[in-house]
């Protein structure tokens, strides 16, 4: 897996089994993502976007992908690419978010934290 796959996992990943939220979400709107690998042989750092609405978390590009925002901003969101997975959690607040990220590549393992900025 190269490192900006599982990153891509990651971020995307940025999200997994919270409730999703009903109806317009505090938090719909465009985020830039940023998730810095702090643990393993993943790419240092990897940028993108997503989108949330009605407090799902989505990305165009990543067909297995989850995530929700709960009405307190708790997040947490998974991704599948292929042999690639990751999972993360952490919470957003009115323009910004951070938390932690892990995912793996086959046998390898990566971890870090990640940070959001609404556009």
């Amino acid at each position: 897996m190269t490192r900006r796959s599982l990153l891509i996992a990651a971020a995307s990943g940025l999200i997994v089994f919270a409730p999703a939220a009903y109806g317009r979400s505090a938090y719909d709107g465009s985020w830039d993502l940023v998730f810095v690998t702090q643990r393993g042989t993943c790419d240092s750092s990897y940028s993108f976007t997503v989108d949330v609405t009605n407090g799902i978390v989505t990305h165009p590009n990543l067909v297995r992908f989850r995530g929700y925002v709960a009405k307190s901003g708790a997040v947490r969101a998974s991704v599948t690419v292929q042999d690639k997975y990751a999972t993360g959690a952490g919470k957003l607040f009115a323009t910004s978010g951070r938390g932690a990220w892990s995912g793996r590549s086959g046998t390898a393992r990566c971890s870090g934290y990640w940070t959001a900025r609404r556009n």
